[in-house]
């Protein structure tokens, strides 16, 4: 039986048989995860509709489970399978910085800055380097609206502190998709830079994550990159 003779549902499965994982369409791959659609709409139908009403995968990434549950056929078990997956790909994506050194911003960006694109609220992270500049721990200490403060040095401190780290990396996304430094932003760089060499930890760098699509603008602003640690 050809592939385009077959029930829509069984489609992708087949495809991916055949032609291996890269041959299916975003929709075609959450058919295959989904497994059913709803009632008089199949799986790869159910699919579309999820790129459709979010835009993107990058979009739906960013979607919260209340969201997800507006979509008719998307109950609490497929919402939850989406939030968990796109959280297992996250978790892929720092498997090899455990041994790996994190210098540069671009490896900063290689960790972080894809998930963090994809965050509609703004977001603190503290990357915990040990001596070797190697990952010893990513965790977040802040996260709300654009009208809110940064998180307190002193938070970003007592992180690197419980967890014995040499050197330390603020990351912070802006959501609008500008990377570009606030005076709020340069204020709190101070501000973390005199408290960690009072403390004796190494602030290696502060980074902004911007949006994905922004020509060919870089997505990041590296402040040690532009001379201002």
């Amino acid at each position: 039986m050809q592939i385009k003779q077959m029930p829509e549902d069984d489609r992708p499965r087949e495809k991916l048989m055949e032609r291996g994982p890269a041959s299916l369409s975003d929709a075609e791959i959450l058919a295959l995860f989904f497994g059913t659609g709803r009632a008089g709409v199949s799986a790869i139908e159910l699919g579309r509709e999820l790129i459709d009403h979010f835009g993107n995968l990058r979009q739906l990434s960013r979607a919260s489970l209340p969201e997800l549950l507006q979509i008719p056929g998307i109950g609490p078990a497929k919402a939850a399978q989406l939030a968990a997956t796109f959280e297992l790909g996250h978790r892929l994506s720092q498997e090899p910085f455990n041994e790996q050194s994190v210098t540069a911003p671009e490896d900063v960006f290689a960790l972080l800055g894809v998930e963090m694109q994809r965050l509609s609220q703004e977001s603190v992270r503290v990357i915990l380097l040990n001596h070797r500049k190697r990952l010893i721990q990513t965790e977040e200490v802040f996260r709300g609206t654009g009208n809110e403060s940064f998180a307190n040095p002193s938070e970003l401190l007592r992180r690197a502190i419980a967890h014995s780290a040499h050197a330390m990396i603020v990351v912070h996304n802006h959501p609008s998709g500008d990377p570009s430094p606030s005076s709020a932003d340069h204020e709190v760089t101070r501000r973390i830079k005199a408290a960690s060499q009072a403390v004796g930890i190494e602030f290696t760098d502060h980074l902004i994550i911007g949006g994905s699509s922004r020509g060919s603008g870089s997505p990041y602003f590296s402040f040690r990159e532009a001379g201002l640690l």
